[in-house]
């Protein structure tokens, strides 16, 4: 017998079945997100190593002596270019997102994993690579962890968001002064307090894309939908970026030349 819908089914009816299709976009949403994420990562690996292990290097890093008479490689005007340029990148996603066409957003988003990626070239020569294969493999674990807590749990998250971001700026600020005295213990504790901050981000950005797609998805189309997850895909990355940054100072090995 062919199956037709009962008119008469009680009203809660049909909002179970409309969670659950606003459950199944939220889960390909966040699928896509992670995607982006991943994607970037990859990207900014591959242009790392590359330019850390080719020809490339040539051009970012040039053998002089540093101030104590030792040898050691310095940044090219080229390299200081990528470390300012993924300011740039975010300020445009961030403040112009709702202006940016889709390939817009999109192709910034691959240009700025592209620059991080040359910006962090130096830890190819800085730390053995088996220490940051070790350092990456944390960093995932711990941010999967973290991520999935801040999906699942029931807990308000936002309360906590204001704490971490004054932590942000403490770091920043720290970091800024550090590159003049450059002090150890400084940045040992910029290091710790980095873990936990970048920890905590990432469980709350988590949370804060989760309901901003439950409070935005019957208001927007196919490419606003597009140009958020490219940008939250951005946020999730930075926290990637930042916290495997954060750890591999505090445990990574150095090269025995560095």
């Amino acid at each position: 017998m062919a199956y037709s819908p009962d008119f008469r089914a009680p009203p809660f009816a049909a909002g179970t079945a409309q969670a659950a299709v606003l459950d199944q976009g939220l889960r390909a949403y966040m699928l896509r997100v992670y995607n982006w994420m991943a994607s970037g990562l990859i990207l900014t690996a591959i242009v790392a190593y590359a330019v850390a292990n080719t020809s490339l290097r040539d051009a970012f890093y040039q053998l002089a002596p540093n101030r104590y008479g030792q040898l050691a490689l310095h940044p090219t005007a080229l390299a200081t270019i990528c470390m300012i340029a993924p300011i740039g990148f975010v300020m445009v996603l961030s403040f112009g997102v709702n202006r940016l066409s889709r390939s817009t957003a999109q192709a910034l988003y691959w240009g700025f994993c592209g620059v991080m990626g040359a910006s962090l070239a130096n830890i190819f020569l800085v730390y053995a690579q088996s220490s940051i294969a070790t350092t990456f493999f944390v960093t995932a674990a711990m941010f999967a962890g973290m991520s999935i807590w801040g999906y699942t749990t029931r807990s308000d998250l936002s309360r906590m968001g204001s704490f971490l971001m004054m932590g942000l700026i403490g770091i920043v600020l720290a970091s800024l002064v550090n590159m003049f005295v450059h002090s150890g213990p400084m940045q040992f504790a910029i290091s710790i307090i980095g873990v936990v901050v970048f920890t905590g981000l990432t469980a709350w950005d988590t949370q804060r894309i989760k309901v901003s797609y439950l409070t935005y998805a019957h208001a927007e189309g196919p490419d606003q939908a597009a140009k958020r997850s490219v940008y939250d895909a951005l946020n999730l990355y930075l926290n990637f970026i930042n916290l495997f940054m954060m750890l591999l100072q505090l445990t990574g090995s150095r090269n025995n030349n560095s």
